[in-house]
């Protein structure tokens, strides 16, 4: 049974990329008549499950959470400025965004699977989300068409973040058998997320089908995309190693909000850029994988 488990484990993510991909046009139309809300609300009930294992009074601001953000703001505009000159403008705002984008919404499920501390990433998810709704706009001012604001941003990331946060501390207050429940049960939001990753792959290579681009582009794009994914999860163990928690350091950096990556991308910059997060998924999932086959 053990090893029946292993196997799911270990399979599961890279099945549900190929699922995803096989079956974009129909996951595109699901999507669509739901107004894309499906997966903002598999994912905030992904989080919310997950927020129900965290005591809020053990949350605690550190030194390497600074250092994380410092890494996405100025690593973003340090990325675009040896980018841009070499590759063009389209690629310069791909690789800037595969750094600007906060820590994933489901990188705090993913690195509790590897066993990273659960309390120090929400408190960075919290930290680094809103510190992006406060930054970026600045930042997409300067490299992209200058129309992004704090609110723009904050309204995509209030209701999966920190509505599901809120939530999960009230119900620790009022009824903590309940919330007891899902934190023994916390194993569900890893199926949840799968279920949400096969929806966003669908969406993914729909939009890479449908996307009128130079091709040659396209791979500049999927191929600085796939550098930045390795060399921040390298980053980001590198500080995590630093704060005794590697796991925690890794997925904080490497595991991206590429759903948010790619909205800002299609609104604030050029379109096609969008493409860079887009691949972002795909890499940051192979990885993903590969530290769940490593840690069973």
């Amino acid at each position: 049974m053990a090893l029946s488990r292993h196997t799911i484990k270990t399979i599961s993510m890279p099945l549900a990329m190929v699922v995803g991909a096989l079956l974009c046009r129909p996951l595109a139309h699901v999507e669509a008549a739901t107004e894309y809300m499906l997966t903002p609300m598999l994912i905030a009930a992904m989080l919310f499950i997950t927020f129900c294992r965290v005591d809020m009074r053990t949350m605690r601001l550190s030194i390497i959470h600074l250092w994380m953000l410092m890494v996405q703001f100025l690593g973003s505009m340090a990325v675009y400025h040896i980018v841009e000159p070499l590759l063009g403008q389209t690629v310069g705002q791909g690789a800037m965004i595969c750094v600007l984008a906060p820590i994933a919404m489901a990188a705090v499920v993913i690195g509790g699977m590897l066993g990273a501390n659960v309390t120090t990433m929400v408190t960075y998810s919290l930290i680094c989300n809103v510190a992006t709704a406060i930054i970026a706009p600045m930042i997409l001012h300067t490299y992209g068409n200058g129309t992004c604001t704090f609110v723009d941003i904050i309204s995509r990331v209030a209701p999966t973040l920190i509505a599901p946060f809120v939530v999960a501390q009230l119900l620790r207050w009022l009824a903590p058998r309940i919330a007891e429940w899902f934190a023994t049960h916390s194993s569900l939001s890893f199926y949840l997320w799968l279920i949400s990753l096969i929806l966003v792959l669908g969406r993914t290579t729909a939009f890479i089908l449908d996307t009128e681009a130079d091709p040659f582009v396209e791979v500049e794009l999927a191929a600085v995309a796939l550098v930045l994914c390795i060399a921040q999860f390298m980053v980001g163990r590198l500080l995590g190693r630093l704060a005794g928690d590697t796991v925690a350091g890794g997925q904080s950096v490497g595991q991206k909000n590429t759903i948010l990556a790619v909205w800002m991308s299609l609104n604030f910059l050029d379109p096609v850029a969008s493409v860079a997060p887009t691949a972002y998924i795909v890499w940051q999932n192979f990885v993903n994988s590969y530290q769940i086959y490593r840690r069973k």
